[in-house]
């Protein structure tokens, strides 16, 4: 019956976390309940008539409810005297107690409770004899039962109670399995009726049916947003080659170099910069005041600029420079000589290699046309 005690405690404390899961959380001071208890006791030992030899005996408990398939408790029991003992209580029983309930442990806790169910116990205390004119005897004690619970309303419950106690030092094999024998046990079934205090255990819905949807929906709208964004990896990715591949091909392509072969004193002027600039600096004005000169004489002519850069630097900044070079001689034109802007034509040619000297190919060279 030990062993069998033993297992059932081991499996409570297992199966607490499941079955709490579905249950509120409680703190210490709830789920506590008080009782009274009596009934009638006899010894098991040869020689003892198991109801001539039976007294009476009550007590009451305190105990705690752990979880809905564990609870703990203490527990103080008398034996009332029917024999020469100095006291009308002969004996005494003062302990403390664990009980399985083996409805909630391997059936679930029921909300809304049940009439009826059952538990394991088994404690362990301290025995005392009032012995009449010799010194009183004690000894440690353990016990072991099955309680029938009757829970005829929310808070109250009316509870038989058989057990078995026995002396452990007691025969010279204290605190031994030997002293589990039925010389040293006694028989006790008992009546109770406790009273809970608070609420007890609440159950709480782990399943909000609005909540799964509305969570579902965000999970499926997330999916959507995550097909989306490979979707546009997959095209920033595509994009990304195409410009890899757009830029090696501008790597690997050869400078144009544009060579001016027309070179007549008469119709032609240039406007020189200095390196990386697209800016008229004072002495090069003449030139372009030249140019402009001759567009006022000449009312129906026209001027073509081609802007240069020298081969020194990036590519695609020499590129822009040209460009830049021809306007600006242009915009000189328009905004300080008043020329009409449809009378000139503008350009950027890129790299010129019209010059062996390098520097002269930074250059804007201005062609007068009848």
């Amino acid at each position: 019956m030990k062993k069998l005690f033993l297992i059932a405690i081991a499996a409570a404390g297992v199966m607490t976390a499941q079955a709490q899961q579905a249950l509120e959380a409680t703190n210490f001071g709830s789920n506590w309940s008080i009782g009274i208890d009596g009934g009638a006791t006899t010894p098991m030992a040869n020689g003892h008539a198991f109801f001539g030899d039976m007294r009476g005996v009550f007590g009451a408990h305190i105990q705690k409810q752990i979880s809905p398939s564990f609870a703990l408790g203490v527990e103080g029991l008398g034996m009332i005297n029917t024999t020469g003992a100095k006291t009308a209580i002969d004996q005494s029983y003062v302990g403390a107690y664990g009980a399985v309930n083996l409805f909630n442990l391997f059936g679930g806790y029921k909300c809304d409770g049940r009439f009826f169910d059952m538990e394991l116990v088994g404690g362990a205390g301290w025995g005392h004899d009032y012995v009449a004119g010799a010194g009183d005897h004690n000894y440690f004690a353990t016990k072991a039962g099955v309680n029938f619970n009757f829970n005829v309303s929310k808070h109250v419950t009316i509870s038989l109670k058989p057990s078995f106690a026995w002396d452990m030092s007691d025969a010279q094999v204290a605190q031994t399995s030997a002293a589990y024998s039925k010389e040293l046990c006694t028989f006790n079934i008992l009546a109770g009726v406790s009273y809970k205090f608070g609420e007890g255990f609440k159950c709480v819905d782990t399943k909000n049916q609005g909540e799964i949807d509305a969570l579902n929906a965000r999970i499926n709208a997330l999916r959507g947003e995550l097909d989306a964004c490979v979707a546009a990896n997959a095209a920033a990715e595509a994009q990304a080659a195409a410009l890899a591949a757009e830029l090696q091909a501008c790597k690997n392509r050869k400078p144009e170099v544009i060579k001016e072969v027309s070179n007549n004193l008469q119709s032609v002027r240039y406007v020189f910069y200095k390196i990386g600039s697209s800016k008229i600096t004072a002495d090069q004005k003449p030139n372009v005041e030249m140019v402009a000169d001759y567009l006022k004489n000449h009312k129906g002519s026209k001027v073509v600029i081609k802007g240069y850069a020298s081969p020194d630097g990036n590519l695609d900044f020499n590129l822009k420079l040209a460009q830049a070079r021809a306007e600006s001689v242009k915009n000189m034109l328009v905004k300080t000589y008043g020329i009409a802007a449809d009378r000139i034509d503008a350009k950027g040619e890129g790299i010129g290699n019209m010059f062996t000297e390098n520097s002269w190919n930074r250059v804007s060279i201005c062609t007068l046309e009848d």
